[in-house]
């Protein structure tokens, strides 16, 4: 059984990574490490962990990062488009303005992150999963959330143009002002998020969904109608 390394509060860069990938293969372990700016574009670092390390702006690009782990990351900038990641763990990590684009996230989870201006268009992938996430401002065009109970996520002002929101339960959070053309809600339980800014009026695309009494007044009164 490989034994687990341990980096601590090192720099490491794309020559650094290589090293360690080739002594620790699956069982490395960053602890406080920075990684600012380093491609490590196209590199297998499956299982590998990152524990409060700063990513800001560095290259993950079709790089292999399945089953890691990263814990209270700071990653504004980072790129991970077309990277691997399924069975990722993602928890109170600062992810503002990093992209995804085309990355595989199959039972990816993100709790408690700053995703805020995220691009996560085209990614593939199933079961991926959002608790108490900002992603306010991303772009999330296309990516499904069907059936997903989505607890404390605020989506307000997002591009969410071509969601798949259906069955889909609210569970706090908003989705104030998020562009939705194209994106369906049918079935989706609405009344425990604030839905300001969406026309919900569009029957072909909110079937059965479910709104409150208070979120109804304010869609009826954004049309101009009085409930009396």
């Amino acid at each position: 059984m490989t034994n687990t390394a341990v980096f601590r509060e090192e720099t490491i860069d794309r020559a650094r990574m290589q090293q360690i990938i080739h002594a620790h293969p699956r069982a490395a372990v960053f602890e406080s490490c920075t990684l600012d700016e380093g491609d490590f574009s196209r590199l297998d670092m499956d299982g590998f962990q990152f524990n409060q390390c700063s990513l800001a702006g560095a290259h993950w690009l079709a790089a292999s990062l399945e089953e890691s782990q990263w814990q209270k990351c700071r990653g504004g900038q980072c790129d991970f488009s077309s990277a691997q990641l399924s069975e990722s763990r993602f928890a109170d990590c600062d992810l503002n303005n990093s992209h995804w684009r085309r990355a595989t996230l199959s039972s990816v989870q993100f709790q408690d992150c700053k995703l805020t201006g995220a691009h996560l268009q085209e990614v593939t992938g199933w079961a991926l999963e959002f608790r108490h996430c900002l992603l306010v401002s991303a772009d999330l065009r296309g990516l499904s959330f069907r059936k997903a109970r989505l607890e404390g996520m605020d989506f307000s002002e997002a591009d969410l143009s071509g969601c798949d929101f259906r069955d889909a339960v609210f569970s706090g959070g908003s989705l104030r002002n998020a562009q939705t053309r194209l994106t369906r809600f049918e079935g989706a339980d609405l009344r425990d998020t604030d839905i300001s800014g969406l026309n919900v009026m569009d029957a072909k695309h909110f079937k059965k969904a479910v709104i409150s009494q208070r979120q109804a007044a304010a869609a009826l009164a954004a049309f101009g109608l009085i409930v009396a």
